[in-house]
């Protein structure tokens, strides 16, 4: 387990190192390395300062969020598929931006967007919690999250199908994909302190997730508040995965795909899996974030479009594995 820490923390490093200094620019390594300490001047520091650290620091948040966010998804619910979309947080949150783009309140504020993104997941989760209940079983905080993403969806389609103005529509298509273009500290800065409370609760479950996997009346005999450790799980997912969608867009398959190739690692216990996968999961945005510049960096590939392009795949062939492991 510590050998598997190790690693991904010095894969974390490199690919957050890589970030920095891979770009359209074509500076040196150690150029833009200083550049980013000491201010020489030259538009390289105004890159490094205000376009890749950013970009950067968001991807290492985002990803590490929606990794560890899944994991604990899987693990309370027992089920391989889930992910931290499940409970609508991300299409709620898709459908707050939406209206704001629609309304021209994007283009009026300069955070209108996000700060509308945040309040379509607050919204989300706070339905999705009255719909399941306090003490609700866990299928139905799967069906209560069901029926909310299909609602936000069903109005996020609405809206781009009653859409007068075809530019807006095509903002909203694009921003939906997921990109992290363009996106400056202001944005780090208002989305990480959410970020960092849903980790700080998502880490919190790591007893009451092995315990799980006893199954509920074991947890309970063990002293696990089940009401306690669903609130702490819809409350954290929520807030990355609301945090996430506000500054990105719609990114899939890191909170999927990542707890599923660690698993095997870390003895399948879901408690050790949540920092696992947390850097994974920052492993994996980071990547597909420099695959974005390298690949096409004429044409504005998004960055959901690459982890879904990537992830789908994997996804299908972990699927095959465990079929001709269970034949």
């Amino acid at each position: 387990m510590t050998r598997l820490m190790l690693i991904l923390a010095g894969l974390v490093l490199a690919l957050f190192a890589g970030a920095l200094v891979i770009g359209p620019a074509n500076a040196p390594y150690w150029d833009s390395l200083s550049a980013l300490f000491v201010d020489d001047g030259t538009p390289l520091t105004l890159v490094m300062r205000e376009i890749r650290l950013p970009r950067a620091i968001l991807a290492l948040a985002i990803g590490a969020s929606l990794g560890m966010a899944g994991a604990a998804m899987q693990g309370y619910l027992r089920n391989p598929l889930a992910d931290p979309g499940l409970i609508g947080v991300s299409s709620s949150a898709a459908l707050g931006a939406v209206i704001a783009l629609q309304t021209g309140l994007a283009a009026a504020y300069a955070f209108g967007l996000p700060l509308a993104a945040l309040v379509g997941a607050v919204l989300g989760v706070l339905l999705v919690l009255a719909l399941a209940g306090p003490r609700g079983a866990s299928i139905t905080l799967i069906l209560a999250g069901i029926v909310v993403s299909a609602l936000a969806g069903a109005l996020t389609s609405l809206v781009l199908n009653l859409s007068p103005n075809p530019f807006a529509a095509s903002e909203i298509v694009f921003w939906m994909m997921g990109s992290l273009a363009d996106r400056s500290m202001d944005h780090v800065w208002l989305a990480l302190p959410l970020i960092g409370l849903g980790l700080a609760l998502l880490a919190t479950l790591a007893r009451g997730l092995d315990a799980l996997t006893l199954g509920e009346d074991a947890a309970q005999a063990l002293g696990i508040n089940l009401t306690r450790l669903r609130l702490a799980l819809v409350v954290g997912t929520a807030a990355v995965v609301g945090a996430s969608t506000a500054v990105a867009g719609t990114i899939g398959f890191v909170g999927l795909v990542v707890p599923h190739l660690l698993r095997p690692f870390v003895g399948a216990r879901p408690g050790a899996l949540l920092w696992a996968s947390a850097l994974g999961g920052a492993a994996m945005l980071l990547a597909a974030d420099i695959l974005v510049r390298v690949v096409l960096p004429t044409k504005d590939l998004k960055l959901g479009v690459v982890t879904a392009l990537v992830g789908a795949p994997l996804f299908l062939h972990l699927i095959y594995k465990t079929r001709r492991q269970m034949a």
